[in-house]
């Protein structure tokens, strides 16, 4: 069978709208944002739920507002008892809400990371294990109630990337699975513990700069937190800027934090605690490159003294 509306907008909901198409609860509709200017060339481009919609051919409804009266009336009509939400990027309120109930997808353990970065947050925070959790979606900031959640571990060194991923396929199944135990009569929502919520904060701009005081663990955690899609960063003198997209932690070793030790083959840090080995940087303006070919090309950095 087939019906009811999708609304997302990332990537991590393109792959959510991809596992629930191949069940039983294909969309009958699904709703994104307009298009907007991205990439480098800041070209107008579809969302990538637009694209994936697209591809599965699935009708597309692009929305400025879904609470305006045209697009509310046409994501009601698509059907369904619930509707389905993924990181779509706009504010659902009511009469949306009561209208259309909503399955929300969110990649953490709620109450543990609501909010926009969850993923990020908790490689950042060290966590060792994360999830999905499908919640109805309520006016409050992920706080409605919970009907289903699977954990799965997270890997020492896996980034955004890989997790997210595999959180999106995890989410995209665990969704049709709800949809599945609603038509038969057999969900059941559980509220969430507002007293131990932890928030999932934006990543702002200045959170990209790695601070070499910081101990070898958390500048790993914080790499891998913002790779790919975000990139960390080590400010060099003249006011450049020198990606990081991989590091390996050297928590026994002992170096000044901010300076490189000298005379290796390596691109290795001091830090507040251990030191870090730069395995993959990003030149301003080049590409991605292993550490050992950065000092082959380009000598050794120098870190900007000034912190700003």
């Amino acid at each position: 069978m087939s019906g009811s509306a999708f609304l997302g907008t990332s990537e991590f909901a393109a792959t959510v709208l991809e596992v629930l198409a191949g069940t039983d609860h294909r969309p009958g509709l699904v709703v994104t944002l307009p298009d907007r200017r991205r990439g480098r060339g800041r070209r107008e481009l579809p969302s990538p739920v637009a694209e994936r919609a697209d591809e599965l051919g699935i009708e597309l409804m692009k929305s400025g507002d879904v609470n305006a009266p045209a697009d509310r009336e046409r994501i009601a009509a698509a059907g369904g008892e619930w509707a389905s939400i993924c990181a779509f990027g706009q504010l659902v309120r009511d009469p949306l809400l009561s209208q259309v109930p909503m399955m929300n997808v969110h990649p953490s353990l709620l109450p543990r990371w609501r909010g926009a970065a969850p993923i990020e947050r908790a490689i950042m925070a060290g966590d060792r294990r994360t999830g999905v959790s499908i919640m109805r979606l309520v006016a409050g900031l992920d706080s409605g109630p919970v009907a289903l959640v699977e954990e799965t571990p997270v890997d020492p060194d896996e980034d955004f990337g890989t997790l997210s991923g595999r959180l999106a396929a995890i989410g995209g199944r665990l969704l049709g699975e709800a949809h599945t135990a609603a038509g038969e009569g057999g969900i059941g929502w559980t509220e969430q513990d507002d007293g131990t919520a932890t928030y999932a904060e934006k990543i702002e701009p200045d959170e990209r700069r790695i601070d070499p005081a910081l101990s070898a663990t958390s500048i790993h955690d914080q790499v891998r937190a913002l790779t790919p899609h975000i990139g960390a960063w080590i400010g060099l003198e003249n006011s450049d800027r020198l990606g990081v997209r991989s590091v390996t932690p050297l928590r026994d070793r002992s170096l000044t934090p901010g300076e490189f030790e000298a005379g290796g083959e390596e691109l290795v840090l001091g830090c507040g605690e251990g030191a870090i080995r730069l395995d993959v940087v990003l030149p301003a303006g080049g590409k991605a490159m292993e550490g050992t070919a950065y000092l082959q090309g380009h000598g050794w950095p120098v870190l900007a003294a000034d912190p700003e």
